[in-house]
């Protein structure tokens, strides 16, 4: 064995190492998806509310967005929501007391130093304890939203227990002091406490707020004020309604022709064979100068050991605590690590295959003459339906569970239209150049070599799946890459896949903004 391989094997374990931690971390870390559904629900709730002189151009999608009852979905869904947060704060006390468990092993057998104990806290245990009572108030929160969902359907008495059970055990004054304003407000004997509106304004949002005040101004007999409320609720659920067509009935639309389009292939497949648009063989192979090693080197060194061990050193360096960054802190924080890994990555692969220039045909095409844009927005078509069901497949799988691009949690938080053009550049062009020139433009020619195309697609498909490092995400991420790795090898276009890639990546930020700014 070479002194070169001997390398590769070290630095393979030793990058393998935080991949497979934060594989196994993402376990028990929630899914985004779980907090989109609350988004939309949020949504529904704010466009139910819409009645005005124009009902009626709007009727058709109302219903078939909105449903017949939105308050007893979103009630649903709310219950749903709590049950999941409850599991999370499980999860969350469990390990917490775990990791206390072992720091007080560590304290009593642990030798002092001029009686200065060695041991401190670990940052470990105060994220931990962060984040326990991160959740903690958010299942009150939750709680309120509920009692409130409850007395809109005509449950008062019901919706008033679930309020007086927050204010018995709340964690959080802040909550406490909401539950206990909205339960004055909807007593039998309605009452206002001091800064109602103040605290509602600050500590509920959409529906919930607008609910909320005008119960507030009935009580007060502010009509002027209840007048100016309605007519501002009404422009709310008008864009509500809006934002909800956008996110939900033009990605189903999308899907129906992406289906089509599957269908028609399909047919066309069976009929005329080898010079259909699915037929996938041993033509389409690539040329590959190198042996295994090189891909092995390049992923190891360039992508793995570059990206998870050389970078989060640098950046220790700087002393950067993320926690204390703004939103914008966090998206230049974001987009500079990203660049700095795509350069590394690209800089290993280049000095890798530098020695077997020129390359044969085929290899890192970007032909801007040729139909890119035609097989880069079919095969996002066709992308829609395949990962949807297979997304809905595996969020029963995972329950919530499995982990999230963290990025995809700050995009939905971000209303700063700084940050969200960060976002949009970090996720919609950075990352589509760089991945697709390392997974379909390097890595899936390479594997042809070795194996079968299809087989190539789909191996190539895994490791850009398990890239992402969230297991909740890898077969909806497979099936994404199978699509994204057909594109390339049919069009032999890198233009076309980092197409598809962009419209995947810019269609999740679009439906993050929108339902993230419905919540206002």
């Amino acid at each position: 064995m070479t002194t070169k391989r001997i390398i590769l094997i070290v630095l393979t374990i030793i990058s393998l190492i935080p991949v497979i931690l934060s594989l196994i971390g993402s376990i028990n870390q929630p899914q985004v998806q779980s907090n989109l559904q609350l988004y939309q629900t949020n949504l529904v709730l704010q466009a139910s509310e819409f009645s005005g002189d124009n009902i009626s151009e709007f009727e058709k999608i109302r219903e078939s967005v909105l449903g017949k009852n939105p308050y007893q979905a979103a009630l649903k869904q709310y219950k749903e929501a709590l049950k999941l947060s409850q599991k999370n704060l499980t999860q969350l006390e469990t390990n917490l007391e775990i990791i206390n468990q072992k720091s007080d092993l560590i304290q009593e057998s642990e030798t002092t130093i001029n009686s200065i104990p060695i041991f401190s806290a670990t940052n470990e245990q105060q994220k931990l304890q962060t984040e326990v009572n991160r959740q903690k108030e958010e299942i009150e929160t939750i709680k309120i939203k509920i009692g409130l969902l409850e007395i809109a359907q005509g449950n008062r008495s019901q919706g008033l227990g679930t309020l007086d059970n927050i204010e018995l055990l709340s964690f959080s004054p802040s909550v406490h002091y909401t539950a206990d304003i909205l339960s004055h407000l909807w007593d039998d004997k309605p009452s206002v406490l001091s800064d109602s509106e103040s605290t509602i304004k600050n500590e509920l949002n959409g529906w919930f707020r607008y609910y909320s005040l005008n119960q507030l101004y009935q009580v007060q007999n502010r009509n002027n004020d209840l007048v100016s409320l309605q007519e501002k609720e009404q422009e709310a659920a008008q864009k509500a309604l809006i934002k909800l067509t956008i996110v939900a009935i033009i990605p189903v639309l999308g899907g129906l022709i992406g289906i089509g389009i599957i269908i028609f292939s399909l047919v066309q497949l069976a009929v005329k064979k080898e010079s259909s648009i699915l037929a996938i063989d041993e033509r389409f192979k690539w040329k590959t100068p190198w042996t295994l090693e090189i891909p092995w080197q390049v992923l190891v060194v360039g992508f793995l050991f570059f990206g998870q061990i050389v970078l989060p050193i640098l950046v220790s360096f700087l002393n950067i605590d993320l926690t204390e960054l703004t939103l914008r802190g966090k998206a230049f924080y974001v987009l500079g690590s990203y660049v700095a890994m795509s350069v590394g990555g690209i800089g290993v692969l280049y000095l890798s295959i530098k020695p077997f220039l020129p390359l044969p045909k085929d290899w890192f095409n970007f032909n801007w003459l040729s139909n890119w844009i035609v097989w880069g927005v079919g095969g996002y078509l066709v992308a829609l339906p395949l990962v949807v069901i297979i997304s809905l497949i595996n969020q029963n799988i995972w329950d919530g569970q499995g982990g999230s691009n963290p990025l995809l949690s700050l995009a939905l938080e971000g209303q700063d239209i700084v940050v969200l053009a960060i976002f949009y550049f970090t996720a919609a062009i950075a990352a589509p150049v760089y991945e697709e020139i390392m997974f379909r433009g390097f890595l899936l020619p390479s594997l042809t070599r070795y194996l079968p195309l299809w087989g190539a697609i789909g191996l190539s498909s895994v490791v850009f799946a398990v890239a992402h490092l969230n297991l909740s995400e890898v077969l909806p991420l497979t099936i994404l890459g199978m699509v994204l790795g057909v594109v390339y090898t049919k069009s032999r276009n890198l233009l076309s896949s980092m197409l598809l890639h962009s419209l995947w990546n810019s269609g999740t930020l679009i439906s993050l903004f929108l339902l993230g700014s419905g919540s206002n």
